[in-house]
């Protein structure tokens, strides 16, 4: 076994002597046997059988076991890490003629159901408490958003459409989605969420989470004064030279500051899928700090990708792979927490909720197909074999997520009761 970067290598991997003490691993496969039951995707091992019994059917997608061993054995160790790294590491894989995501799609729709319930009770042995490394401290909120959005803008843009929006588009309900360009869809979101936020002409707009510039360009075009904020050196170095290309600079100011810094009042604050990187511990700041920053009458809107609050209230504590590999110190809010977030500690409201989880899946769908096809310019910026295989689980795994309705996306506007009912609207 070759040891890969940042992949766990359990004991049993480095020193296979120690191989046949495992009983954990003998575990692993028995619990893999048993999902494989219960959930309508073939496992084929290497000798043909499929683990589980039975024979391959050919409506159901086929997940290939390269290497039983290693599978196991990093399943028994970290099962939440485990399936992602034996995946980076190729040693399992989708088998041809079956899609990466639609593969994982059964397993996201059976995710309480998969594991029997009576070996469900025994993660608390085998979960991974989330390192105090990752806290969203001042200093490590910087070092979490480096380590993601800091790869290279020359990365981002090979897969990404041209408007560099790296957040679920939004699709014209009214339109076949096949027939829609992503740059329009994505254009469709942003000029979504400022309607949200009612940004208009002499709007003071305050962005957390600058992206690529794309949302503040559209909201300067709109006639408004937009602060943004970021803390990803490279995201703001190309976002500010798509201000001037765009001849905005007099209307956007784009700052490398977290959000727990900025002063001043404003007439809107947006912030598109930033709160998944805030974790739980400063939820309350972030929400204080939109609280505080709000002009009276002003309105907020928050782009979030959301999970139900019982899987939220049961995985929150948990390490796995997505935290550990691609958004360090990241968190995936329910409605529900944002809410009671925003009440115990806030005077805003949530006044307006827009779902659109389908979307992020087809958005998802097209910048993994795009990033396939463009593997080799992503390869020739210095990216390996590990690194392509770990992009395509991510972006498979967080497709299956959303089309499975696991995950959602949606536009949360926030407000004051007292603003409202000063304007004539009930609280």
């Amino acid at each position: 076994m070759t040891a890969l970067p940042a992949v766990t290598q359990p004991i049993c991997l480095r020193k296979p002597a120690l191989r046949v003490l495992c009983v954990r691993a003998r575990v692993a496969r028995e619990i893999l046997a048993q999902v494989a039951q219960r959930v309508p995707v073939d496992v084929l091992m290497p000798d043909g059988s499929l683990l589980g019994g039975g024979a391959p059917r050919a409506d159901r997608p086929t997940l290939e076991i390269v290497r039983p061993t290693a599978v196991f054995e990093r399943l028994a160790h970290h099962p939440k890490i485990g399936i992602g790294e034996a995946y980076m590491a190729g040693d399992w894989r989708a088998a041809p003629g079956t899609d990466l995501a639609e593969l994982l799609l059964p397993f996201a729709e059976r995710l309480t159901t998969a594991v029997p319930p009576r070996l469900l009770a025994l993660r608390g042995f085998v979960d991974r408490r989330i390192p105090a490394a990752q806290r969203n401290s001042l200093l490590g909120s910087r070092r979490n958003i480096e380590a993601h959005y800091d790869l290279s803008n020359e990365l981002f843009a090979t897969f990404l459409d041209e408007t560099l929006t790296y957040s679920s588009a939004l699709f014209d309900p009214a339109r076949a989605v096949e027939e829609q360009d992503l740059a329009e869809a994505q254009v469709r979101k942003v000029n979504a969420i400022l309607d949200e936020a009612r940004v208009t002409e002499g709007s003071r707009v305050l962005e957390i989470g600058t992206g690529w510039g794309t949302l503040a360009i559209e909201a300067a075009r709109r006639g408004a004064d937009v602060t943004s904020l970021t803390l990803s050196r490279e995201q703001a170095t190309l976002a500010r030279k798509r201000v001037a290309e765009a001849g905005l600079t007099d209307r956007v100011d784009i700052r490398i500051e977290d959000y727990r810094e900025v002063e001043g009042s404003y007439d809107a604050i947006v912030s598109v899928e930033m709160i998944e990187a805030v974790g739980e511990e400063y939820w309350p700041a972030y929400f204080r700090t939109i609280d505080e920053r709000l002009a009276p009458g002003g309105v907020a809107a928050v782009q979030a990708i959301l999970m139900s609050h019982e899987r939220l209230m049961a995985t929150k504590h948990s390490y796995g792979w997505i935290q550990k590999h691609i958004f360090p110190g990241g968190l995936i809010p329910s409605l529900r927490a944002i809410e009671e977030t925003t009440a115990d500690h806030t005077a805003l409201t949530v006044t307006g909720v827009h779902a659109f989880g389908r979307d992020y899946a087809e958005t998802l769908r097209r910048w993994r197909e795009t990033f396939t096809s463009r593997w080799p310019e992503v390869h020739a910026l210095g990216f390996d074999e590990t690194f392509r295989r770990k992009w395509e689980f991510y972006l498979a795994y967080c497709e299956a997520g959303f089309a499975s309705g696991y995950l959602d996306v949606a536009q949360v506007r926030l407000e004051r009761a007292q603003d409202r009912t000063a304007g004539g609207e009930a609280p």
